[in-house]
């Protein structure tokens, strides 16, 4: 029998889950450890514990706290956990209900940036072999980036000053906060759709890791990565990296860098262009020079003296063309006239009138047939017989047929 004051398993489990969940200050506790036996639910809730190397505490967190991680949870990742502690009654063990979650000693934000690079670095994403070269000389350049910031007018002065030759096709977009990506891959779609500049410069000026967080997107970088026309990054300052910039086709330490990259510099272009005109010049003058001295070496030779040596030269050449194809034709024609002959002799030998002047004649029905047999006529028939001079019309008065021996 139970003593009067025992308690039952149930309801000791939940008067000890009353008296932590009272206490205000297990309500909102931070606990330091490391991820393990983790568990991502087909409902999107995690399940993990957090240990360190005394003790182990059980964790859940639920999906609307989960799906806000800036990061993807694995086993082995220090973290720093924020939550309730609570108790699970089914099993009696407390556990931390955890409401946000970071890496421990690093921000969020880089550990996503880190986990995006990898996976797109891994696609091949970042891979030489696709970036397109950017035109010498473009005669239209497209820019993406904020029409307010210091960045734009950087880049106007830049390709004004250095070529400005080139025409300019500003496209407005947010470069911060959550609309910035999508603002910028309309942008991106603009300029590929309408194929109106040769090569695009997209970025904006410096700032945090917060503020150009817009250029680490994932949709950017892959629009940026499918894109058929050339695309210059220019995010921040030189030591600022976004995944943009490792995805883009030019990477450029700033917007004004970025400008310098994607024109020429007139100047560059009139010194070369005059040194190739030199060259020009001095390649004419060598060769106006070697024939002048050509010219001088052949003066008083025969080609200047008699007028008449060109029109021997070549009158000698047409003579010996005109025996040449005398002769070839005149063999061409005698052996044509060879063969002709003996087809004629061939034709002559196989012909019926060759054989009829020997005293043959061909017999011809009133129809025209060629008498074969004496079958073929009977008496009183008219027939015609052929002669090598002539013909006879005759009439059968009698037919005699030749009796075969045995």
């Amino acid at each position: 029998m139970p003593e009067n004051n025992a308690i039952t398993v149930s309801g000791l489990t939940k008067y000890i889950k009353s008296k932590l969940e009272s206490d205000i200050h297990l309500q909102n506790v931070s606990v330091m450890g490391e991820i393990s036996n983790l568990t991502i639910h087909r409902t999107g809730h995690l399940y993990f514990a957090i240990k360190d190397e005394f003790a182990v505490l059980n964790a859940v967190m639920f999906k609307g706290a989960a799906s806000a991680l800036a990061f993807k949870p694995q086993n082995g990742m220090k973290i720093i956990a924020t939550g309730k502690i609570s108790v699970f009654e089914p099993s009696g063990r407390y556990q931390i209900i955890v409401s946000s979650m970071s890496v421990d000693g690093i921000g969020d934000l880089y550990v996503a940036y880190e986990m995006l690079k990898t996976k797109l670095q891994k696609e091949g994403l970042f891979d030489a072999s696709h970036k397109l070269p950017i035109p010498k000389i473009p005669s239209v350049i497209g820019v993406i980036t904020s029409p307010t910031g210091a960045a734009v007018r950087d880049i106007i002065n830049v390709l004004g000053r250095r070529f400005p030759f080139s025409k300019v096709v500003i496209y407005p977009s947010l470069v911060q906060g959550e609309d910035a990506a999508p603002q910028m891959i309309k942008a991106l779609e603009y300029f590929e759709n309408s194929r109106c500049a040769d090569v695009v410069i997209i970025g904006r000026g410096g700032g945090s890791i917060e503020d150009l967080w817009a250029f680490n997107d994932e949709s950017l970088a892959r629009t940026i990565y499918n894109m058929t026309i050339p695309i210059i990054s220019a995010v921040g300052h030189e030591i600022d990296f976004t995944i943009c910039d490792f995805v883009a086709d030019l990477r450029a330490p700033t917007p004004s860098a970025a400008a310098e990259m994607a024109v020429p510099d007139t100047s560059e272009l009139l010194s070369k262009f005059e040194n190739v005109n030199k060259k020009m010049h001095l390649v004419l003058q060598r060769k106006i020079d070697f024939l002048k001295q050509k010219y001088l070496s052949l003066k008083g030779s025969r080609i200047f003296i008699d007028k008449q040596f060109f029109t021997e030269r070549y009158q000698l050449l047409l003579d010996h063309i005109t025996e040449k194809l005398i002769s070839t034709t005149e063999i061409k024609l005698d052996k044509c006239c060879s063969e002709f002959k003996a087809a004629a002799v061939k034709l002559d030998a196989l012909s019926p009138l060759k054989i009829m002047s020997r005293g043959y004649l061909i017999g011809q029905d009133a129809s025209g047939n060629i008498i074969k047999s004496t079958s073929s006529v009977s008496s009183g028939d008219c027939i015609n017989l052929r002669l090598c001079d002539g013909s006879i019309d005759c009439t059968v008065n009698s037919v005699f047929e030749e009796e075969n021996d045995g």
